[in-house]
């Protein structure tokens, strides 16, 4: 049995959300924590595209926010995100925790599954899809 590509696509869906083109706007580099992470939005309704953005002593960073385990976001909303910067960040499903640099998953259900990276362009302050 596959799993769903993320929550926001029903099963009956044939594809996946698809990534903004390159150059598309992401978020000012003032918009994101000194070391945290953000979560971001792209499309409507099943079409909908996540992402995380980490940053942590300068490095900026950005994943595909949809769980290998359960295909559900890691956190719909920034207050939701469970970080330790610079170190992991956690699906508040069930939990699984994600190494920081590489996003591989280090404890829960899908251990060893890694999350897709999304290439990122900071430019002028601003942050793209890459």
């Amino acid at each position: 049995m596959s799993k769903p590509p993320c929550a926001s696509v029903p099963p009956a869906t044939p594809s996946p959300p698809v990534p903004p083109p390159p150059g598309t706007l992401i978020c000012t580099l003032a918009e994101l924590p000194g070391s945290g992470g953000r979560v971001f939005s792209f499309g409507e309704g099943q079409q909908t595209f996540r992402i995380i953005v980490l940053a942590h002593n300068g490095q900026i960073q950005a994943w595909h926010n949809c769980c290998p385990h359960f295909g559900a976001p890691l956190a719909e909303k920034d207050e939701w995100l469970i970080l330790k910067p610079g170190n992991s960040f956690s699906c508040n499903v069930h939990y699984a925790r994600f190494r920081w640099d590489d996003g591989v998953c280090e404890a829960g259900d899908c251990e060893g599954d890694q999350l897709a990276g999304i290439a990122i362009k900071i430019r002028d302050g601003q942050v793209f899809f890459g």
